[in-house]
């Protein structure tokens, strides 16, 4: 039987996780580490079949049950990374272990993360980087650290630390919440600038202290939609994923749907998209 992964608990990944289950054909695995922005929806009142108003969480708890009733497996960890083992099937990496299949959906939403700190934007390819593992060559034997407080921020380091002299971890004030090992330094300052001329050469903090990095990775929160599909090399244009009309990347055996494919930010075509992502997976595992 065929092992499909969705990443994201949301509409579109609901949905195509009923597809592929009711096939009887694939073995599908949800993992989450929430609801997302549906959460935030106050008031959804413009969606087909609903009497009575309903609130975002709501829609997602009902979208959950309605999965785990089908024998959709979801599991609740936080995903860092997402690589393709020898035989060119994907492999997603969670902050608790690794999980294989043949075909992955991403469907965590849009991002919505914004770091607001003099030289980010400027420097942004001039040594500030989304992606250690599309990165981490160039920053060989040199200073980097990654902005973050969590345990993608933590992957991301990790990641550094294989090949660059040292890697330091800025959680720009934030309260660290990854068990960081001996090797790996923290600050836990906040930011204030990224400096250099015409690439980074250093950031300085709100008590004027400035430390020498020559590379910047920027990893908040959990991993986006975006951050995991240039991990594998997949095709982005504008902080989303480019899909074609049956939601395939430019990377086989890769699926995005939802808000991280752009367009309409609403619920009805997270719904579609799901669905289309599914019934391509369907075909292809034919």
């Amino acid at each position: 039987m065929k092992k499909a992964i969705i990443i994201g608990s949301g509409p579109a990944g609901i949905s195509a996780a009923l597809y592929l289950q009711r096939s009887g054909k694939v073995e599908v695995t949800v993992i989450s580490s929430g609801a997302g922005a549906l959460e935030k929806a106050e008031k959804i009142e413009n969606y087909y079949g609903f009497a009575e108003p309903l609130t975002g969480k709501q829609l997602y708890e009902n979208g959950i049950k309605g999965a785990q009733r089908l024998g959709v497996k979801i599991i609740e960890e936080e995903v860092v990374d997402l690589t393709f083992d020898m035989d060119m099937k994907p492999v997603v990496g969670t902050d608790k272990g690794e999980y294989h299949a043949d075909a992955v959906l991403i469907a965590t939403g849009a991002s919505r993360k914004t770091l607001k700190i003099k030289g980010i934007q400027e420097h942004e390819g001039k040594g500030v980087s989304y992606c250690a593992v599309c990165d981490a060559f160039f920053y060989r034997n040199k200073k980097v650290c990654v902005i973050g407080s969590g345990e993608y921020a933590l992957h991301e380091a990790q990641v550094l630390a294989q090949t660059s002299e040292s890697v330091t971890i800025l959680t720009n004030g934030n309260k660290l919440t990854a068990d960081v090992p001996a090797n790996i330094s923290v600050i836990e300052k906040k930011l204030v600038s990224v400096d250099g001329e015409n690439t980074v050469e250093s950031v300085t903090f709100d008590d004027g202290e400035s430390q020498p990095f020559s590379g910047v990775f920027i990893a908040l929160g959990v991993a986006g939609s975006s951050e995991l599909a240039r991990k594998v090399g997949a095709e982005t244009e504008n902080g989303r994923i480019k899909v074609n009309e049956k939601m395939e990347t430019s990377i086989p055996g890769l699926y995005a749907a939802g808000d991280c494919t752009g367009g309409t930010l609403q619920v009805f075509k997270a719904v579609y998209e799901g669905s289309t992502a599914a019934l391509a997976m369907l075909k292809n595992f034919q």
